[in-house]
């Protein structure tokens, strides 16, 4: 069960974003993760008639490491740990470390 899913708000803890809040958009890998707004990089295109698409430069998130953002807790307004509790019914589900409160999905 992965602690940070899409869609989740996060906290970027280090880098030169640090500080930044943004939505997981998606997750490249076990490890990497796409963050609106964050690690954004500028790359060189080149036009393509063929596509229809103008060259220039144009702004692409990169990804960025699982542990350097933390999920944001809403309740506190802070960034906080990710914890896994299994119910009394057998489903697991995602807990804030600090409160212990479930993580809506």
């Amino acid at each position: 069960m992965n602690k940070l899913r899409k869609g989740d708000q996060v906290i970027v803890l280090t880098g030169r974003d640090k500080g930044k809040r943004g939505t997981i958009s998606a997750r490249v890998n076990d490890d990497q993760l796409l963050v609106e707004g964050v690690n954004v990089a500028k790359k060189h295109v080149r036009p393509n008639p063929m596509k229809g698409t103008t060259g220039g430069i144009v702004d692409k998130t990169m990804p960025i490491h699982q542990s350097n953002v933390a999920i944001f807790n809403a309740a506190s307004g802070k960034a906080d740990r990710v914890g896994i509790k299994l119910l009394d019914d057998g489903k697991k589900v995602r807990v804030y470390k600090s409160s212990g409160e479930e993580i809506k999905a």
